[in-house]
């Protein structure tokens, strides 16, 4: 998580960008690692990277508290590593090895440690969070659950459940939509009809939809809302946003063209910060070399 930007210091401005980027760039060669070892035969099952999408996570960690809980889905990596900045752990729960998260039994989409959980079932997620929510407004003032949903997702009917819940119970629910336009194959204009906007409006819940991929920029049109939502106002905060890998490891059934003239933030940010860029594909690296030479994982019932 990014360190709080202190009023009035160039300086810890100057800091907290620096933190975003090395975030975006470490998911960035995280994710390229992984769609590589697939590539190579030393991953077995299936991954779904975030590529594209990285900058969402990174500028809603920026926003959550220890407290708070978030609830992830199968493109989740990213969500993961902006929350706890843990690569060997995920790496390793990903190829099963000696130091995972889970133990190797969750593998790429099923990832739970205190604060996080995250489930490769479509509409999972946002019931979970609306219970945690109530839970936390009993229990835990001021704490929020956050969850992160797709776009294809809002075709799941416990998706309304949950908001309609949010609304009647005044939940501190934060809703992340990552709209990237396409569930697995599918456009979303011949899937969702209407918006997410109008649907949010239906349950008189707040939404809010952001372009941006500046993460300093996104929080603070976001944090007064994120405040409003501590307090039992519940938000649905829509990024648009590309997705610039595959579906799954090796399953984009786009055309070449029209993938390679989707926004990517990542050319700018390596031209910026080349030290950096480097210093994270480097680190990543070393995680893979070090996972890539463990032992296999071992389940102990504790």
């Amino acid at each position: 998580m990014p360190p709080a930007l202190a009023e009035g210091t160039d300086q810890t401005a100057a800091d907290l960008v620096a933190a975003d980027r090395a975030t975006m760039l470490l998911i960035r060669h995280f994710e390229t690692a992984l769609l590589d070892l697939f590539a190579r035969g030393e991953l077995s099952g299936t991954t779904h990277t975030c590529l594209g999408q990285e900058y969402v996570p990174v500028a809603v960690s920026g926003l959550l508290e220890p407290d708070d809980h978030v609830l992830s889905n199968h493109r989740g990596h990213g969500h993961y590593l902006a929350r706890f900045d843990d690569p060997e752990g995920l790496l390793a729960e990903i190829m099963g090895r000696a130091g995972a998260v889970c133990h190797g039994v969750g593998g790429s989409q099923h990832i739970h440690r205190p604060g996080y959980l995250s489930t490769g079932v479509q509409g999972e997620s946002l019931p979970v969070a609306a219970g945690l929510a109530l839970h936390l407004r009993r229990h835990r003032p001021g704490a929020l659950a956050c969850v992160y949903i797709g776009d294809g997702t809002w075709g799941e009917g416990a998706v309304y459940e949950a908001l309609n819940l949010a609304a009647l119970w005044h939940l501190p629910l934060l809703v992340v939509v990552e709209h990237n336009g396409i569930a697995q194959s599918t456009p979303t204009e011949r899937a969702m009809a209407g918006t997410v906007a109008g649907r949010a409006a239906a349950f008189g819940l707040a939404h809010t939809q952001i372009t941006a991929t500046d993460p300093a920029g996104i929080r603070a049109e976001l944090a007064p809302l994120v405040a409003r939502v501590r307090v039992g106002a519940p938000l649905v905060a829509e990024f648009r946003t590309p997705r610039l890998g595959p579906h799954s490891k090796g399953d984009d059934t786009r055309p070449a063209d029209q993938v390679a003239a989707l926004a990517d933030w990542y050319p700018a940010v390596a031209a910026a910060a080349p030290d950096l860029d480097r210093a994270q594909r480097e680190r990543v690296a070393r995680v893979v070399a070090d996972v890539s030479a463990r032992p296999p994982a071992e389940w102990t019932d504790r």
